[in-house]
């Protein structure tokens, strides 16, 4: 597979995730689209290591794992983490005001 295919791919994803954090105003909605945006980056990177151990050691099947691809391992890793105190987060404000709107969080500045 060609790589402008990932390409168009990683940008569709991305322009959703950018779509959805400016005009959306849940807060899951939000923290699912950044969440989009992040994965849309983890798949260019390992599509363009792919692409570049290919070329290095000069192979058609590229089926060998670059550090590229253990870097978005721990990305992902990290992205978990981030999603469970995200989410807890987003519990305690629906606790406390009974809204996940993002527009309802500048009455609590007061």
């Amino acid at each position: 597979m060609e790589i402008k295919w990932y390409i168009g791919l990683a940008v569709a994803l991305f322009c959703t995730g950018i779509v959805g954090v400016l005009t959306r105003r849940n807060s899951i909605i939000i923290f699912m689209c950044i969440e989009l945006m992040l994965n849309a980056v983890n798949l260019l990177l390992v599509a363009f290591s792919k692409m570049h151990a290919a070329s290095a050691l000069g192979i058609a099947d590229p089926s060998i794992i670059s550090s590229a691809q253990i870097f978005v391992f721990f990305i992902m890793v990290v992205a978990a983490a981030e999603v469970s105190v995200g989410l807890a987060i987003i519990v305690m404000l629906y606790r406390n005001t009974r809204s996940v709107d993002v527009n309802f969080l500048n009455r609590l500045k007061n």
